[in-house]
């Protein structure tokens, strides 16, 4: 099907590299504009009316698969084009350059071949794919199954085992409820840990809700859960453990095989929240002996409103629907599927396999620049283990500041305090409290998130930005004046009133 394109370009061109720095461009000048390295297909060349938008999507995703392939080789390459793509995110502000970003936790920018995926499905592909008597559901179905395989290829799955949802929090929910509710007259006890997900948390507590036993476990200084405990609360009617991957406040990454072996060998079901995992870790449910995994999509450069749940054929874990419709997705979750978003998704996990290792070296080049760099200032401390963590999460307390504070007096950088879904709480981090942290360095904390498109520029930013206004603000307090004084703020007894 041919038609004439439509020649906007994307927020991300908003304002773009011209001659002299950046600025905004006449429509006129719009068909000019190449980022350097990579390309947005929203900001190419002139069109040709007869151009037809799968050729020209499959044209500009070829165009950067090339890019991409000679940037491995030439390191210059890649830095340059990841530095135009990051520029091109900052400057699409209505109103100036924008914050520099740092909170990939709460969420990660859109990888422009995930968009040029995207496009035609708003197009030209647009049958429902649960149409089985025309071509129109035909070809929109191939292309769901297509990214279905790209999504369960990262964790070594069979596509029949990913049921798409809306995201981690429907998934985790999926896990938690449908499982416990199926399994209910025989198994109804549940373990999860003390620092998972809100989402994990409120879950298991409308469990009990419903009359379920929940036990929560500890986590040591480190944020580790210790095996002999979780083996030790693994009872008869237990029918699920629940532990989190990768922390999306700290971090940590718990041992998921170890883990896995123990529920295998206690015929108990074994969840994982994997939403800051996937991806960005090695991960093998087979070899690991997960029986259901939380997935997102809109935390490695997919888009937001998709994600899945992993759940085993073999042995088979069985759950109740939280949703009662069509049928869809294997009678788990009905409703019809928005391809537009299933193939943004696929391309986001076919590209995080291909960019795994330069994604992986990247994060930990400029992970250890920033971490070393703000441990070195006086009074601060690196949240959660230093060895069993993921590189792209980096949470720093900086005593005798406050983290709302120091956030203000960083408005330049794009930073967070804690997860991104309880950020609007003045309450300290019931993550770091689990850590044995007191309210004062549970307030300080800051989280940093680094990812593909992170520049070795902004670190160096960052780095110049927190040690002058940490400085800064510790100057105002009347503690820090004690503690430069060798005043040791434990042996004083504060009064009450």
């Amino acid at each position: 099907m041919t038609m004439t394109l439509l020649r906007g370009v994307s927020v991300f061109s908003r304002r773009v590299p011209v001659a002299g720095g950046f600025g905004y461009l006449k429509r006129a000048d719009i068909s000019n504009v190449v980022l350097q390295g990579r390309t947005y297909a929203s900001a190419k060349v002139a069109l040709a009316e007869d151009l037809t938008l799968e050729t020209h999507t499959d044209n500009q995703a070829a165009a950067i698969e090339q890019a991409n392939e000679r940037a491995v080789s030439n390191p210059d390459v890649l830095d340059s084009g990841i530095h135009s793509l990051q520029h091109a995110y900052r400057e699409s502000g209505e109103y100036g350059t924008r914050p520099i970003y740092l909170d990939m936790q709460a969420t990660t920018p859109t990888d422009p071949r995930v968009l040029d995926t995207m496009l035609k499905f708003y197009t030209g592909l647009y049958g429902n794919p649960h149409s089985n008597t025309h071509s129109y559901g035909w070809e929109t179905n191939k292309e769901i199954e297509q990214a279905r395989k790209y999504i369960a290829d990262v964790i070594k799955a069979d596509p029949k085992e990913i049921i798409f949802t809306s995201g981690a929090t429907e998934s985790n929910n999926m896990a938690l409820k449908g499982v416990s509710r199926f399994y209910k007259k025989t198994r109804n006890h549940i373990i999860t840990t003390r620092t998972e997900h809100k989402c994990v948390l409120e879950a298991a507590r409308a469990m009990k809700n419903e009359g379920y036993e929940i036990t929560f476990l500890n986590v040591d200084e480190q944020g580790l859960i210790n095996l002999e405990e979780l083996e030790a609360a693994i009872r008869p009617e237990t029918c699920l453990v629940s532990v989190m991957a990768v922390n999306n406040e700290i971090g940590v990454m718990q041992p998921l095989k170890e883990i896995g072996e123990l529920c295998r060998k206690r015929k108990v079901f074994f969840h994982t929240d994997a939403a800051q995992a996937y991806g960005k870790i090695p991960i093998d449910v087979n070899e690991m002996k997960i029986d259901l995994m939380s997935i997102s999509s809109h935390k490695i450069y997919g888009p937001k409103g998709i994600g899945a749940i992993y759940v085993r054929r073999k042995p088979r874990v069985r759950l109740d629907p939280l949703i009662s419709g069509g049928g869809q997705e294997r009678g788990l979750r009905s409703g019809t599927l928005a391809p537009p978003l299933v193939a943004g998704f696929g391309e986001a996990a076919r590209l995080m396999m291909k960019e795994y290792e330069n994604d992986s070296n990247h994060i930990k080049r400029l992970s250890d620049k920033l971490m070393n760099a703000l441990l070195s200032i006086d009074h601060t401390i690196l949240n959660g283990s230093a060895d069993h963590r993921y590189p792209g999460c980096v949470n720093i307390s900086f005593a005798y500041v406050e983290g709302e504070s120091l956030l203000m007096a960083l408005r330049d950088i794009a930073l967070s305090s804690g997860s991104a879904c309880t950020s609007a709480s003045l309450e300290p981090s019931y993550v770091l409290h689990a850590l044995g942290k007191d309210d004062a360095l549970a307030h300080s904390s800051i989280r940093f998130g680094i990812g593909r498109f992170t520049t070795d520029e902004e670190i160096d930013y960052v780095i110049k930005a927190i040690t002058e206004r940490v400085d800064f603000l510790r100057e105002l307090s009347p503690l820090w004046e004690m503690v430069k004084e060798g005043i040791d703020l434990n042996s004083i007894e504060w009064s009450g009133h």
